[in-house]
Order: structure tokens, then C-alpha cells, then sequence
């Protein structure tokens, strides 16, 4: 007679090895996930740069890397500006991509409702 800890592990091991059967909540939940997953992925990316940019800018203007002290203050409110206007670009991203799968997710949402 097995034991339930055993018969769970037992379980685990035979689920890791039947086919998988896709549901319509797996569906809905790769579509929510192309809709957010560019934008986020911009976001991330621009943020990362922008930040490096204004770190090049403060290094000049600190003259650790150069005796560019003007130019490191431009490229340093270059910088901020790029991080400042990442949120704005990835909300711009994101609702263009919700416009576009709206319909898709409403129609899947109101048939797993039962709507």
C-alpha cells in the first residue's frame, strides 16, 4: 500500500509526462501575455539605456572619464529625459497592443463567462 507521500510524488512524475491539453484559459493567458510582453520588454530596455546614458553624462561632467564638463551635462539631461519619457512611450506600446487584441480576449473572456 503506498503511502500519500508517495502516491503525490507518483502523480507529479506521471503528470510531467502526459500530453498536455490546452484550455481556453491557457489561450487567454498567451494572449494577455503578447500583449504585454513587447511593451515591457521596450520599457526594460530604453530604461537600462537611458540610465547608462545619463551615468556616461555624470561621469564627464565629473570629469572621471573626460574634461567634458558642458558636454556632460547635456548628456546627462539627454539621459533623464529618456527615463522620464519611458513610462509615457511603454502606456503609448501598451495601449496600441490592447487596441489591437481587445476583441480577441473580449470574445474568449465573455465564452469562458458564459456570456
Amino acid at each position: 500500500m503506498l503511502q500519500e507521500k508517495e502516491r503525490k510524488e507518483i502523480e507529479d512524475l506521471r503528470g510531467q509526462y502526459e500530453e498536455k491539453k490546452t484550455t481556453d484559459m491557457d489561450v487567454l493567458r498567451k494572449k494577455n501575455k503578447k500583449v504585454k510582453l513587447p511593451a515591457e520588454i521596450f520599457a526594460w530596455t530604453f530604461g537600462i539605456l537611458g540610465a547608462l546614458v545619463m551615468g556616461v553624462g555624470m561621469c564627464l561632467a565629473m570629469r572621471v572619464i573626460g574634461d567634458q564638463f558642458v558636454l556632460g551635462i547635456i548628456i546627462g539631461i539627454l539621459g533623464i529625459a529618456m527615463v522620464c519619457a519611458n513610462y509615457f512611450i511603454y502606456r503609448a506600446i501598451l495601449s496600441s497592443r490592447k487596441k489591437k487584441y481587445s476583441k480577441e480576449i473580449l470574445e474568449l473572456t465573455s465564452q469562458l463567462l458564459n456570456e
